[in-house]
């Protein structure tokens, strides 16, 4: 025999597919004689008559009803709405470098700089859509070719961008012209005039990653152009702007041969807290076959392999386990609360993690929280 839908279960297939109704099921089936007194109570108050009151019907009548009012039962979905645990929608997702680049040089010949105003490609999660890489951070591999220039603007967003290959690019942040080379940190702060173009002979390529997933919840980002396709600006040596690799792997490789792993947090020279208040930068060493320790927080990474191989375990807040193997310049996702630990499995030297992080807004939220695990 088939089950009989009723007006409740039609109710939450229709406006909630995601949650199911066993547990409102088993509720009516254990205390039918409490939930028909309760119901009959009710009807008795509104001055309807409880001889001929039925749980069935006005249990249907009170979903048909009130869909109509721009309210909805918070108890159909409280599960969902304060579950028992960290329930991130964004999913572990790899994307090999070997096979978006040759689809990034396509997208050379595809569309100019000019007419795309950001060449970029999007990684996008496929748990969600665009801007989600994870659920709090937006990813993409952005393409300058020798002599674009990618037009002056700016936006409410926080930007911060990792190189991944070429040089002699640059990016001018408010007058500041900043070159870029392989393993830099540039960052464009919110309502920051900037552009990009490349002096070089080759490629650039680098890792954006922004807030963006913040502003489909608080919807005030909006960008303005220049009026010009380059904002004014002069070579700059020294900013708060650009944070270059090497002094980064000198502090990761100060205990190197008494420690097999090191974590630095980039801080932003401004005021030595996370480079922005949304997102930042962390990166990381793993010696040659180490295995660092299982480690979630409440914090998702959208991670960059500078250089090395290895491959890293994650178990999401599901319980579900998966490898993701990764080697120089591949990027992954990995959403909140996720059981993380890397694993370096070259024979000799170490391997290099860069990872955007959404550190600031959960410590600011006072959210964050840390395991380490056996």
């Amino acid at each position: 025999m088939g089950r009989i839908v009723r007006g409740h279960d039609q109710y939450m297939l229709k406006r909630y597919p995601f949650t199911t109704t066993t547990h409102h099921h088993h509720q009516l089936k254990t205390q039918p004689n409490k939930t028909q007194f309760t119901m009959a109570n009710r009807a008795n108050v509104s001055g309807a008559k409880s001889s001929t009151f039925s749980t069935l019907s006005t249990e249907d009548q009170f979903y048909t009803d009130i869909a109509s009012k721009n309210v909805e039962p918070l108890w159909t979905v409280l599960n969902k709405m304060v579950p028992p645990k960290p329930n991130p929608s964004s999913v572990v997702t790899a994307w090999p470098y070997e096979d978006l680049r040759p689809v990034l040089m396509q997208s050379g010949v595809v569309v100019s700089a000019e007419e795309a105003e950001r060449r970029v490609l999007m990684l996008v999660n496929p748990a969600m859509q665009a801007p989600y890489t994870t659920d709090t951070i937006y990813a993409g591999l952005q393409l300058i070719l020798p002599g674009e220039t990618a037009p002056a603007h700016r936006h409410v967003a926080f930007a911060l961008r990792f190189i991944v290959e070429g040089s002699r690019g640059f990016t001018a942040v408010e007058g500041q012209k900043l070159m870029m080379e392989r393993g830099d940190v540039i960052l464009t702060p919110s309502w920051h005039w900037h552009d990009h173009g490349s002096e070089g002979d080759g490629p650039m390529v680098w890792l954006d990653g922004l807030d963006l997933p913040v502003y489909r919840f608080l919807p005030v980002n909006f960008a303005e152009n220049y009026e010009e396709a380059r904002y004014p600006s002069e070579l700059s040596d020294n900013s708060n702007w650009k944070l270059p690799w090497a002094p980064v792997q000198a502090v990761l490789d100060e205990n190197k041969e008494t420690e097999t792993y090191a974590r630095y947090d980039y801080k932003s020279g401004e005021h030595g807290k996370h480079l922005s208040k949304t997102i930042s930068g962390q990166a990381e060493r793993i010696n040659a076959g180490a295995t660092t320790k299982k480690v979630r927080e409440t914090v998702s990474f959208v991670y960059h392999v500078y250089e090395g191989e290895g491959y890293s375990t994650i178990v999401s807040p599901e319980g579900k386990e998966e490898k993701v193997q990764w080697k120089g310049k591949d990027t992954f996702a990995v959403p909140a609360w996720s059981i993380i630990s890397h694993t370096c499995t070259q024979e000799c030297g170490s391997a290099y993690l860069f990872a955007v992080n959404d550190r600031p807004m959960v410590e600011s939220l006072g959210l964050y929280k840390r395991q380490e695990l056996k």
